[in-house]
């Protein structure tokens, strides 16, 4: 009982220790993903937002090296209040207003936001224009790029939605002084004038993102029930075996190899612990010892494996004679032994006879055609002042012996004349 426990302690922490290490490996796997995943968005997201950013610029350096365009002022155009002379008045009447960056920018990102694609927003911490006031992030940005940082980003939720901030800085660039010199700026390289803002909605990325998120840990748990489901039926598996051939071991140890009943060895240790049993409850135990008269004769005779034959023979015919309460072994050579809980010494005398009488009825055929019959001897004793298991077998076996003294082929007790 103790090593079967120790046996279920020693696979219950194998067990354990397994499916901690498939939970551990199972998340990390998933773990790793949902982090490259998120991290994925956050690229594209923040790769978009530098496109756009670049876009601008591109379309600004463009725009500052003709030294900002013209174009024909129609209704509802304005001319640039913070420009001087922005307008130009041709031969054939018609006037045009010029568009420098800035304003340029601004009208873009009017654009961009009604076809609600993205927003962008100029900026300075030293605006021409209160429109290009910077709000707090763009401000705490500005600061920063003045000691050397080259972008800022964050996150922002606007009436259940969320958007995203990007902002970089704007140099100084000669083809800007003609504008700009006035507030200050020399044209030294990486001078900072300010920055260009860009947002966009970024909800429907959060949306899929928590979809993605939700998928994979379906999919980790589906994962993790699967690996764990075959990998607990493959150690049951294995443990069924394992349990199967340590049954197997355990059975070979106390058991007769020919015969199928159990050894002399489990005879002794089974005795004790019936011997105990009926001292604890005061009730009957008898033991019967039997012998196969002249089995010498039977190998010398037939050959050894005739007389294997007869020894299987004799031990099938013991057990179909004796109670699935009683118990039979082998107890060396021809020998054999019987326990019969609960039997005085009439019933074990009875089981003998029944046992005598169906060994010596019993025809044993050759393989060359020849038959031949045997006989054994009984000596049976029972418990009947307390007496120990050695006491036991030292009354039946020397009932035995009377019984071959008597000429064989006979049931001897141990009161017997």
């Amino acid at each position: 009982m103790f090593a079967r426990q120790t046996q279920f302690t020693l696979w219950g922490k194998f067990i354990a220790s397994i499916t901690a290490i498939v939970i551990l490996i199972v998340f990390g796997i998933f773990v790793g993903i949902f982090i490259r995943n998120k991290d994925l968005i956050q690229y594209e997201i923040e790769a978009r937002a530098r496109a756009h950013f670049h876009n601008i610029l591109l379309a600004r350096r463009w725009n500052a090296q003709y030294g900002g365009v013209f174009v024909e002022k129609k209704q509802g155009i304005k001319s640039n209040p913070y420009l001087a002379n922005p307008d130009i008045h041709t031969i054939d009447g018609k006037v045009y207003t010029k568009k420098n960056p800035a304003l340029m920018t601004r009208e873009m990102s009017v654009l961009a936001d009604k076809e609600g694609l993205y927003s962008f927003h100029i900026t300075s911490l030293k605006p021409l224009n209160p429109d290009n006031a910077p709000d707090k992030f763009e401000t705490e940005a500005l600061k920063s790029f003045e000691s050397g940082e080259l972008e800022k980003i964050t996150e922002e939720t606007i009436n259940g939605r969320t958007y995203f901030r990007y902002i970089a800085p704007l140099y100084t660039e000669n083809p800007c002084l003609p504008c700009h010199s006035k507030q200050g700026y020399t044209g030294a390289k990486g001078e900072v004038r300010g920055g260009i803002s860009v947002k966009f909605d970024i909800s429907d990325a959060h949306a899929a993102l928590e979809t993605d998120n939700k998928n994979i840990i379906v999919l980790c748990m589906f994962t993790l029930v699967l690996l764990l489901g075959l990998l607990y039926g493959f150690i049951f598996n294995i443990m069924n075996k394992l349990n199967a051939a340590m049954q197997r071991i355990s059975e070979m140890a106390v058991t007769d190899a020919l015969t199928g009943l159990k050894n002399r060895r489990d005879f002794f240790e089974h005795i004790e612990a019936e011997t105990a049993r009926a001292q604890r409850h005061r009730s009957h135990l008898s033991c019967i010892m039997m012998d196969v008269d002249h089995f010498k004769k039977v190998n010398d005779t037939y050959g050894h494996p005739m007389g294997d034959k007869v020894l299987k023979k004799v031990a099938r015919i013991l057990t179909e004679h004796i109670r699935i309460s009683d118990y039979a072994a082998r107890f060396g050579g021809e020998e054999f032994v019987i326990l019969l809980p609960e039997t005085d010494i009439e019933g074990a005398r009875v089981t003998a006879e029944k046992i005598r009488s169906a060994l010596k009825t019993f025809q044993f055929i050759t393989e060359t055609g020849e038959s031949f019959y045997i006989t054994s001897s009984f000596g049976c004793s029972s418990m009947e002042n307390g007496e120990n298991a050695e006491a036991l077998i030292s009354m039946a076996d020397e009932s035995l012996y009377r019984a071959k003294a008597r000429g064989r082929d006979r049931v001897v007790c141990m009161h017997d004349n």
